[in-house]
C-alpha cells in the first residue's frame, strides 16, 4: 500500500523511497500523544532519532483521535510502533491510577466532614 508523505524534512535513516511504501498505522488519542511528544512534539523528533523511523500524524478531528503513520525498514516501523503503543499504555495506567488516588482522597474528605 503506497502512501502520500506530505513531510520534507525527512530524516538521513529514512531511505527514499523503499521506506516511504507500506507504513505502520495506529491511532491513539490526541491528549496522550500531546503528552508522550511534549509540547508542540518537540519530542518526536528524539523518538523518531531514537526508533530509526519517521512519523506522520494525522488528527481525526471529530473522534478525538490521532492517526499515526510509521515509516522505516520493516524492524524499526514495528519497533516504533510497539514504543509509541507501550509508551500510551503507561500513559494511561498512570492517569487511571491518579483517578484512583484522586477519588481515595475525594472519599477520605467525605468521611471526615461526616466525622465532625
Amino acid at each position: 500500500m503506497a502512501t502520500l508523505v506530505t513531510r520534507k524534512d525527512i530524516p538521513p535513516w529514512v531511505k527514499v523511497p523503499e521506506d516511504l511504501n507500506d507504513p505502520e498505522v495506529f491511532q491513539v488519542h490526541t491528549l496522550v500523544l500531546k503528552s508522550l511528544f511534549g509540547p508542540q512534539g518537540s519530542r518526536m523528533h528524539h523518538i523518531e532519532q531514537v526508533s530509526q523511523a519517521m512519523f506522520e500524524l494525522k488528527i481525526l478531528e471529530s473522534s478525538g483521535l490521532t492517526e499515526v503513520l510509521i515509516y522505516g525498514s520493516c524492524n524499526h516501523k514495528l519497533r516504533a510502533k510497539w514504543m509509541l503503543q507501550s509508551m500510551a499504555e503507561r500513559y494511561r495506567l498512570r492517569q487511571e491510577r491518579g483517578m484512583l488516588n484522586l477519588e481515595e482522597a475525594m472519599k477520605t474528605l467525605e468521611l471526615g466532614q461526616c466525622l465532625e
